[in-house]
């Protein structure tokens, strides 16, 4: 592990953590200024407990010297697929693979919980998410010749290799070493 690794660290968090909070409001702003009115309501369309290894799901922050920098979550979707939800990188520390890094830890962990198959949907006027799900495999489930604007969601899966056994779905918490993709 590189000294840049080892500044890296994941941690598993509820959404009520106060460091979860200025991550979320600076994705609900953006959601906001690229698709006009309020996005916040949307980040708070599930239940946070839907985010909690005992409803199947879970929320990452990306740490950097103990920082948020990172995040992502899935929830159950069904028995067999996780959806991903909330992936964000704080506009200060974009454009160095930190999604990335978040996405493969969120497989990883989905893998490890029994599931199978990931889904995720991304908005339109979000190329930067699109391409991103596109370089780590994921698979589009619409037209990538249409034009996003007249698709509306964009939707993705990608089918995970079964490691887990089922009393794996609902691990405990964890914290990890955050590891290059």
């Amino acid at each position: 592990m590189t000294p840049e690794e080892a500044e890296f660290t994941f941690v598993e968090v509820p959404v009520s953590d106060p460091r979860v909070r200025p991550l979320l409001r600076e994705l609900g702003d953006e959601y906001s200024s690229r698709y006009g009115g309020d996005a916040h309501a949307e980040l708070s369309r599930y239940p946070d407990e839907e985010f909690t290894a005992p409803h199947g799901g879970v929320l990452l922050l990306l740490l950097e010297r103990g920082e948020p920098v990172a995040g992502g979550a899935f929830r159950r979707y069904d028995p067999h697929t996780a959806e991903l939800k909330r992936i964000w990188t704080h506009s200060a520390h974009r454009r160095r693979g930190l999604a990335r890094r978040v996405v493969g830890e969120l497989e990883r962990v989905a893998r490890t919980r029994g599931y199978r198959r990931l889904y995720l949907t991304t908005g339109p006027r979000q190329p930067e998410a699109r391409g991103l799900y596109l370089a780590t495999g994921y698979t589009p489930l619409f037209d990538t010749d249409a034009d996003p604007e007249t698709i509306g969601p964009l939707p993705f899966e990608k089918h995970l290799a079964h490691t887990a056994r089922p009393e794996q779905l609902a691990t405990p918490p964890h914290t990890r070493k955050a590891s290059r993709p």
